[in-house]
């Protein structure tokens, strides 16, 4: 005998005891930096700073991934196949808020880079003084016989004029090499532009603070300048033709290392461009737990041995590339581009803008395999520090970099949250204040959707994600009422909610 009700509909929830709901900012579980990736070297090291100084590893790990990309930048590739080319600077941030001693442990991994500055500077320094000195002699020289012209007549006058314009032409084709310089910190747009052009097309751009953002945004010139920002994570083609100058770079390698405040990336996703042309999609992103009002008091100091290795290795690697012009190429074995084969075919579904686990922040995501492949290559230089360029990058490592594309994109997902980036999540919280300002027990779908922006949620379909996220997050819970006939449109789906929303209206 039918009873009215159809089998599959759900009857009204009774009311069971309500747990406390979960916060809409809620933190996601993230995993922690796996320096179990880095060679035993490196991994020892970042461990042992981590734990002198009470810091998560996330954030001497990330900046020794800065360290190696400014060591390699500009001076290796990663030949991935067929013409897909990768080069090994990268742009990384690790956000954690004040008290975190990121000075500290940002001093401790780029105090090698330093000392490698200053190696090439001295070894540099003869050649710039031979260079500079043969260039004065030859226009002192030109500028001479360019006044003894001036005063002589006929044939002879001919003659000097045609000496002082082949000696200024020498003093001209002189090409006096500049200081070298792998560091620069907070610079303007402009400067980080011609410091790359003067530096062979590489450079590095690493702080304890966010200040580039601002600089980026327009702090001095009152419009963003992104230019170089863009150019200089892809290696393409940079030009700039101005009044005051003109500087060509043909394949650009800019390095980015910082650690910030949270909301600091709040506050870069406000600005107009940033997301837009793909500057936040270029960062690898580490948002770890932040461990103030956890640490211990008494360390142990990082081993002398640690220290010593870590110096070492660095300013090998720094010192060992420098000298390349031609970038060395560093290619994968066969078993290698199959593991990353893999990876970008289980990552693809995920950037579907409808189902797609990355769809919100696809931008992003589609460069993780390029990142991987980049990240590979650091690893495998580190790995080979002198050899690196006559071996093929193996399975193991680039498994190793496919664990880090993993680690970076459960952190980006994370970031994206605080910068707004999933619209499911902005829809959540403004259906959140909806049913806060309704003081409803029991509320239909339908009439509920009555009281929502058109803006938020155009049609009813929008009202789903959010509902299901709020769900989960115990805010409700959607049932089915029972029909009340054997006729006519099935009633619409409800939602029970949870008393502290009536308490708070």
């Amino acid at each position: 005998m039918w009873t009215g009700q159809d089998p599959t509909e759900e009857p009204a929830p009774t009311e069971a005891v309500w747990e406390e709901p979960i916060p809409l900012t809620g933190r996601r579980e993230l995993p922690a930096f796996p320096a179990h990736v880095f060679p035993a070297w490196l991994g020892q090291f970042v461990t042992a700073v981590a734990q002198e100084t009470q810091t998560p590893i996330d954030l001497a790990s990330s900046v020794a991934l800065s360290v190696l990309a400014t060591a390699s930048g500009g001076r290796a590739v990663v030949h991935v196949r067929g013409n897909w080319r990768e080069p090994t600077n990268l742009y990384v941030v690790c956000a954690l808020p004040p008290a975190n001693r990121k000075s500290a442990v940002f001093s401790l991994l780029t105090d090698p880079l330093y000392e490698a500055e200053k190696q090439l500077k001295t070894a540099m320094a003869p050649a710039i003084v031979e260079a500079a000195m043969t260039a004065r002699l030859a226009k002192e020289a030109a500028d001479k016989v360019a006044a003894k012209a001036v005063n002589a007549e006929g044939g002879k006058r001919e003659e000097l004029v045609a000496e002082a314009i082949g000696l200024a032409q020498t003093a001209e084709a002189v090409s006096v090499p500049v200081e070298p310089l792998l560091l620069a910190d907070d610079s303007t747009s402009e400067t980080v532009t011609s410091l790359i052009a003067e530096q062979g097309g590489r450079l590095a751009v690493m702080s304890a603070e966010g200040g580039i953002f601002d600089i980026i945004a327009g702090r001095y010139s009152g419009a963003p300048n992104m230019e170089v920002f863009l150019k200089g994570h892809a290696g393409d083609r940079l030009r700039v033709n101005r009044q005051t100058r003109r500087e060509y770079i043909d394949h650009p390698a800019l390095t980015i290392g910082l650690a910030v405040q949270p909301d600091v990336l709040r506050d870069i996703a406000k600005v107009k461009g940033f997301d837009g042309r793909g500057l936040l999609a270029r960062f690898l992103y580490s948002l770890p737990a932040s461990l103030v009002g956890h640490r211990e008091v008494i360390t142990e100091p990082i081993p002398a041995e640690a220290v010593a290795t870590y110096e070492r290795n660095i300013i090998a690697l720094t010192l060992s590339l420098a000298e390349w012009t031609d970038p060395a190429v560093i290619q994968l074995s066969p078993e290698a581009d199959q593991a990353l084969i893999a990876y970008q075919q289980r990552v693809e579904p995920q950037l579907a803008a409808r189902g797609g686990a990355l769809g919100h922040i696809a931008n992003w995501a589609g460069k993780v395999a390029g990142a991987v492949a980049r990240m590979a290559a650091l690893l495998h230089l580190a790995e080979h520090l002198d050899t690196g360029h006559t071996k093929p990058v193996t399975e193991a490592t680039m498994r190793n970099a496919i664990t880090l594309g993993e680690y970076f994109t459960a952190h980006a997902l994370a970031v994206f949250d605080v910068m707004g980036a999933d619209p499911t999540v902005g829809r959540a919280r403004a259906l959140l204040e909806a049913l806060r300002a309704g003081g409803w027990e029991d509320v239909s779908r339908r009439d509920l959707f009555t009281k929502l922006s058109r803006s938020e949620f155009p049609n009813v379909a929008d009202l789903e994600p959010a509902a299901a996220l709020l769900e989960e997050h115990g805010y409700l819970r959607a049932y089915q009422p029972q029909r009340t006939g054997g006729r006519g449109r099935p009633p619409a789906p409800r939602y029970r909610l949870h008393p502290a929303l009536r308490e708070v209206a």
